[in-house]
């Protein structure tokens, strides 16, 4: 099996593989395979979320790989997120608990606030909105602290090992450990050469906050951007990375992770191919060096990918600005 580095998370001390899976945007009827796959490449992360759709098929794969002996459940670590539509205080533990029946497991690695703000309940067994049928967003008033305080309570419990959070910014998170008994383990942004927020994750860093990256691969992953981010080459084509994967005989998918682990940032590539997966799993021994490092820094354009605009979510919300 492939060798994995880890960085370790407070306040627990587990550890934390920084290259992972991930699971978004993987059709249902594959996601077991696909999962099963994954692990028995050498993943240990796997990260999921109730809005993917797909988890109780997530939850299948890591089953039959654990039954297998593949894998024993101490050996992976296993990622949920808490979807707008659940963060009133009362909603809380019974969405927990969803995932866990999911996932068929007895508690959770880690366990993030999927997004920073709350959207109306809907019945989690239908698909999640975060518009009505007028494609209104509708904020309702459920306070972050109150969905942390049941979150801490959870990990008392022992359902969940580490929280987190997912897309906030310095001021959020400021507020957040401002009142957290338990502050979050980790960070989970969208971070690529296009965006790569460096001020956000040193500051987040300092905090003894560990920073995931999504969509690591840029542009390359979505199908829709976002109004002037059309001229932006495909990251996976652009010739910075295609001359850095030449040179050391690499896919310039693992030029993109190995860049990202190379700032002790972890990361989360999705493929259904097998032989993607090991490769994306075998960096540990890629060394960029200087030159490489400050032509990807050099790609810097501020560009977010997966931002609230009408072409992508139906509605416009700057979260983000």
């Amino acid at each position: 099996m492939t060798s994995q580095k880890f960085i370790t998370l407070q306040p627990t001390g587990d550890k934390l593989p920084l290259v992972g899976f991930g699971t978004a945007r993987i059709p249902n009827d594959d996601t077991e395979q696909v999962i099963y796959n994954a692990i028995k490449a050498g993943n240990r992360l796997i990260d999921g979320a109730l809005s993917y759709g797909n988890e109780a098929q997530v939850g299948q794969g890591v089953r039959r790989a654990i039954a297998d002996g593949i894998v024993k459940r101490q050996e992976l670590f296993i990622v949920g997120k808490l979807w707008n539509n659940f963060h009133e205080k009362q909603h809380v533990k019974s969405i927990v608990q969803m995932t866990l029946d999911n996932y068929g497991l007895d508690y959770i690695d880690l366990y993030l606030v999927h997004f920073p703000f709350a959207t109306e309940y809907v019945d989690p067994k239908q698909p999640f909105t975060l518009t009505n049928a007028k494609n209104e967003l509708k904020l309702i008033k459920a306070p972050l602290q109150e969905t942390w305080r049941e979150l801490e309570a959870l990990v008392d419990a022992g359902l969940i090992r580490n929280i987190g959070i997912s897309n906030f910014n310095v001021q959020l998170t400021l507020d957040l450990l401002s009142y957290s008994r338990i502050p979050p383990s980790v960070l989970e942004i969208e971070h690529h050469p296009y965006l790569q927020q460096r001020r956000l994750v040193q500051w987040i860093r300092s905090q003894g906050i560990q920073v995931i990256a999504y969509a690591s691969f840029g542009n390359a992953v979505f199908e829709a951007v976002p109004p002037g981010t059309e001229h932006l080459e495909n990251l996976m084509k652009h010739p910075v990375i295609v001359d850095i994967a030449k040179k050391h005989q690499l896919n310039t998918g693992q030029v993109l992770l190995a860049w990202a682990v190379n700032h002790q940032v972890v990361v989360i590539p999705k493929t259904v191919n097998v032989e993607r997966m090991k490769s994306n799993l075998d960096i540990d021994h890629i060394k960029l060096d200087d030159d490489d490092l400050q032509k990807i820094d050099s790609l810097e354009a501020n560009a977010r990918f997966n931002d609230f605009y009408v072409g992508n979510y139906g509605f416009e919300f700057p979260l983000f600005d």
